[in-house]
């Protein structure tokens, strides 16, 4: 689970300085989690719903309401729709 990102110190400081374009598994999963929403779902694990939300590149905090996790990556999800 999680994204195809480098793994370790050096890996995480590349994604820092050069952010690349979210894996596109990535983006599949953030777009079933939103379809899953649209359809009348709920979110039961908020941990990861915000797996989703860093693997998009997102900063998340723990404490932070899920329904914001969840706006933030619906407009994440439409930036990269935007840029294809």
């Amino acid at each position: 689970m999680g994204s195809q990102r480098s793994q370790g110190f050096f890996g995480w400081l590349k994604d820092k300085l050069f952010p690349g374009r979210a894996v596109s598994g990535d983006l599949e999963r953030a777009r079933s989690l939103l379809a899953a929403i649209d359809r009348g779902g709920i979110p039961l694990y908020p941990a990861k719903v915000n797996a989703i939300a860093r693997d998009l590149g997102l900063e998340v905090s723990p404490k932070a309401p899920v329904e914001e996790t969840i706006r933030r990556i619906r407009q994440a999800v439409a930036r990269a729709a935007a840029h294809r």
